[in-house]
This record gives C-alpha cells, sequence and structure tokens, in this order.
C-alpha cells in the first residue's frame, strides 16, 4: 500500500470523528466525580462543571459515583461511549496509587483515559492536636526516635496519599510509627481533634479552619516550599531535599475522545480556573490553581507514580 494510500484511508477512518466533533456537544455533560459530595474533588467537579454552560450552551452535570476508593467510577466512565459527554474527575491517588495497590483495576489510567488538565493541588500538612506537647517538626522527629512506634498517625485509609506522605516521611526521618487507618479523612480529623490520635499527615483542605482555629497545630507541610496558605511553616523538603507529596484533583476523557473535543474542553477548563471567581474561591480553602497542559498532566502522572512506586515498595505496603 502506498503512502498516499494509507493517509487516504486513514482521513477516511477519522472522518466520523470530526464530524462528531463539528456537532459537539449534542445534550448535557456529565463529570463524575468518584467520591461523595463535599470533598476537594467535588468541589473542584462542580467548579469545572458550571463552566461548560457558559461556554458550550450544554449543562454540565455533576454525578457522585463514590465506591472502591474511586475505582468504581473510573472503571464506569473508561467504558463510556467517548463521544464527550462524560467526563471524570480524577485524584492523584486514583491516577497514582490505586494502580500500584489494588488488584483487578477496571481501568488503566495510561490506556483507558486522555488527560485534560490538572487542576488543582494543596499540600499535606503534618498536623498534631493543639494541646501536644510537641510544637516543632524537629520536635516531632525527636519524639518519634525516642520513641519507636509509640506516636500514632490517622489516615483516611491504607493506601491514601496521606497514608503514603507519612510512609515516605517516615523513611526519610528514619523512624517508626503507628498507622491507624480510618474510613474518610472527616473521621481521621474528628479523633485527631479529640486526641484519639497523635497526628497525621492531612489534606489542606481537611485542615486549614482547624489550623487557622487553633484546634490543630501545623508542623510542617509537604510541598517543596511554604505554602501561602500557611505563612511560616516550613516545608519538610527544607529537612529532607526532595520530600514532595501534593494532593491534587484534575479532569479526564475516555480516550478515545476525538481530538478537537478534548482541545475544546481543555481552554474551557483553563479559562474558567484562571477567573477571578474561581480563583478566589478555591484559593480560599487552601487549593494552588494549576490549569496545566494535556501533556504536563500525564508526566505528572507518571513521575508520581514512579515516587509512590519507591515508597510502597520500601515500606512494603499492600491491600491484600
Amino acid at each position: 500500500m502506498t503512502l498516499i494510500n494509507r493517509r487516504a484511508l486513514a482521513g477516511v477512518a477519522a472522518a466520523p470523528a470530526l464530524a462528531h466533533a463539528a456537532t459537539w456537544p449534542e445534550r448535557s455533560i456529565t463529570v463524575v466525580v468518584p467520591y461523595s459530595a463535599g470533598g476537594p474533588s467535588d468541589i473542584f467537579g462542580r467548579a469545572m462543571a458550571a463552566g461548560l454552560q457558559p461556554a458550550l450552551g450544554q449543562a454540565g452535570v455533576v454525578e457522585n459515583r463514590a465506591g472502591a476508593n474511586g475505582s468504581i467510577a473510573c472503571g464506569q466512565v473508561a467504558r463510556a461511549a467517548p463521544d464527550g459527554h462524560t467526563l471524570l474527575v480524577v485524584a492523584g491517588g486514583i491516577m497514582t496509587i490505586n494502580p500500584l495497590l489494588m488488584r483487578n483495576l477496571p481501568y488503566d489510567p495510561v490506556r483507558d483515559f486522555a488527560p485534560i488538565t490538572l487542576g488543582i493541588r494543596a499540600p499535606n500538612v503534618l498536623v498534631v492536636p493543639a494541646a501536644s506537647p510537641i510544637t516543632t517538626l524537629d520536635g516531632f522527629i525527636a519524639a518519634a526516635r525516642a520513641n519507636p512506634a509509640a506516636i500514632t498517625y490517622g489516615t483516611p485509609g491504607p493506601g491514601s496519599s496521606e497514608h503514603l506522605t507519612m510512609a515516605m516521611f517516615a523513611q526519610r526521618a528514619g523512624v517508626e510509627m503507628t498507622h491507624v487507618p480510618y474510613p474518610g479523612v472527616a473521621q481521621t480529623v474528628t479523633d485527631l481533634l479529640g486526641g484519639t490520635i497523635q497526628s497525621g499527615f492531612l489534606g489542606l483542605g481537611a485542615t486549614l479552619t482547624h489550623i487557622q482555629g487553633g484546634r490543630l497545630r501545623a508542623l510542617a507541610v509537604s510541598s517543596t516550599e511554604e505554602s501561602p496558605a500557611l505563612p511560616g511553616v516550613p516545608a519538610v523538603a527544607g529537612r529532607f531535599a526532595d520530600f514532595e507529596a501534593y494532593s491534587w484533583q484534575g479532569i479526564v476523557a475516555p480516550r478515545a475522545v476525538p481530538e478537537p473535543i478534548l482541545a475544546r474542553l481543555h481552554g474551557i477548563f483553563t479559562e474558567t480556573l484562571a477567573a477571578p471567581a474561581t480563583r478566589e474561591r478555591l484559593g480560599a480553602l487552601g487549593f494552588t490553581i494549576v490549569g496545566s497542559t494535556r501533556e504536563a498532566m500525564a508526566a505528572q502522572i507518571e513521575s508520581e507514580t514512579a515516587r509512590w512506586r519507591a515508597v510502597v515498595n520500601a515500606a512494603n505496603i499492600s491491600l491484600g
């Protein structure tokens, strides 16, 4: 077959997708959030959905489909028609941790999804109750070294980003602590406030109001530098070089969605993220606006997966 014939066949094969892109969207667009309402992924998903109506004349409808650490919703969207009418909000754990720890996942984060944009991110925060005698990062490390396994830390479940962030911290600091997993972040924070557990490396969004209200004490952040939301709270990277971990949310589509639709969606979502009202609302919750390119989101998934793989292997973390 000649090169001209191959190009002609490729053009014929692409024609239906291009024709569909020209008439898209034909109805409302479903934005699937793989967690329950009220959390960071839901907040982000609703902000993105709100930008669709003004840009496209079709509503963005948020559907919360929680379960199995997000994998149920991911599997459903991976099998959805690639017509641009079903999108998925993803968190870092869904794309970079689940594949390392969960067997028989109903989706592959690279094969099944097309990145659109990495939208927001926030560091995790090493926190202790306000009544704790530990007041600094160095003091926390010293206490953990002096009493191996005596300090407890809570997380919203085994294999969560909060769990792996603390596991990475323990590896870098050379300490041993006792993990106390909870069904979700709300229960973790409740027991931390009550003193049932002694610490946690929890998301900024879940802890910021308690830190500002004097109920929790922030010792360090997992970003490479101080967070604007917590001035004066040091970054762990100042003590242990290259320490970096973020909780983040982005948005993807089924892999075979036509390129023109992906490009249009990227433009809409990055414009929505750049809008002053969006920046103010999400910034007040401690999120940093990213609005990345599609290529940068793919690179983030690849590099973060490699980082967490090293942590998981070193700590021998398994979900069974």
